[in-house]
């Protein structure tokens, strides 16, 4: 299953414009030179004109084809102010301040995709998930019926033995540190959903933990079972199970063992982390130290498309998240 070729395809076959806001990162340059000629998705940078000009010239890449927006001197700054004033009056906000804020590049990206002048934006290679989500809640907010915004990341394995053919989906790692029961239901249904769409195979979702089913007695224990609990009533037809541990979930001589009534246990392609400590850790362990493509972080929940890199993101990290969030506005 060669998941990165399939999403660049897709992309490719109806073209997106997508917002990179970080034009003063290298890897974002030599990045958006890349998608431009493999023609993934239509391409705007923000940044200082003439200073993006100058970065690529000193790392010998050809931005030809590619729209530069200085946020600082755009066009769209007294429209952009205008249509932020408005969202954000109700919180005392001055037409000064509105200015202001639209003027930072991850505002400007946002308003971007929220007047319809691009279809998505990846950021996050120069700056913490905070500073990406920030004016997305401000400004295109959460999808109808979404109250937790949450993170999921494709992981593609060398060993094609686990998850589906080699492809997990892990959650949340970026963006919750303590969720309760009904958030973790509500990541899980989410991720699960993200799964079909993106990835076009039946979710089977595994609920971690320390303990499985039962095996040990602990407060973070029960809020991972009773997060089973709400998931099987909101989304009575989605496999899901847990709490187990992640040898239950993956290995199919373990999770036999531990947990011998379940239908997920060893053959789960989704797993759910009960914090963002162990997301965090988890996913970039398997990363690191078995060499996995690890795509994303994708953003779950929110109404337009827009994705948060890692800082630690390669070019190709970028290459492959722009994809993904290209197929995302394909299908909004």
């Amino acid at each position: 299953m060669d998941v990165i070729k399939n999403f660049k395809e897709k992309a490719a076959s109806d073209l997106k414009t997508i917002v990179f806001a970080e034009g003063e990162d290298e890897r974002i340059i030599k990045a958006a030179a890349k998608i431009e000629a493999e023609k993934i998705a239509k391409i705007i940078i923000l940044a200082d004109t003439e200073s993006i000009k100058n970065d690529a010239k000193k790392y010998g890449v050809d931005l030809s084809g590619i729209k530069i927006i200085d946020p600082e001197t755009s066009d769209y700054v007294s429209e952009f102010t205008d249509e932020f004033y408005e969202l954000r009056k109700h919180k005392g906000i001055s037409k000064e301040d509105a200015e202001k804020a639209i003027k930072d590049p991850m505002y400007f990206g946002t308003m971007m995709i929220y007047t319809g002048k691009a279809d998505g934006m990846v950021a996050g290679a120069a700056n913490p998930t905070g500073n990406v989500l920030r004016p997305a809640f401000q400004i295109v907010k959460t999808a109808e019926g979404i109250s937790t915004v949450s993170s999921a990341i494709i992981m593609v394995l060398k060993d094609k033995s686990f998850g589906e053919e080699g492809v997990l989906v892990v959650s949340d790692c970026a963006v919750n540190p303590e969720p309760n029961s009904e958030q973790l239901a509500e990541i899980a249904i989410a991720t699960a959903d993200t799964t079909e769409r993106l990835l076009d195979f039946e979710p089977r979702v595994a609920m971690l933990s320390f303990s499985t089913m039962g095996s040990a007695k602990h407060e973070n224990v029960d809020n991972v079972r009773n997060a089973v609990e709400i998931a099987h009533e909101n989304a009575p037809n989605l496999k899901i199970d847990g709490e187990m541990q992640v040898d239950a979930a993956l290995v199919e001589s373990v999770g036999s063992r531990k947990a011998p009534d379940s239908k997920i246990a060893g053959k789960a392609n989704v797993l759910i982390f009960p914090d963002l400590q162990s997301g965090n850790i988890g996913y970039k362990l398997v990363q690191r130290l078995a060499g996995a493509a690890a795509v994303g972080p994708i953003l779950q929940g929110l109404a337009a498309p827009i994705n948060d890199l890692s800082r630690g993101c390669s070019i190709d990290d970028i290459i492959n998240l722009t994809a993904i969030t290209a197929v995302q506005a394909q299908s909004e």
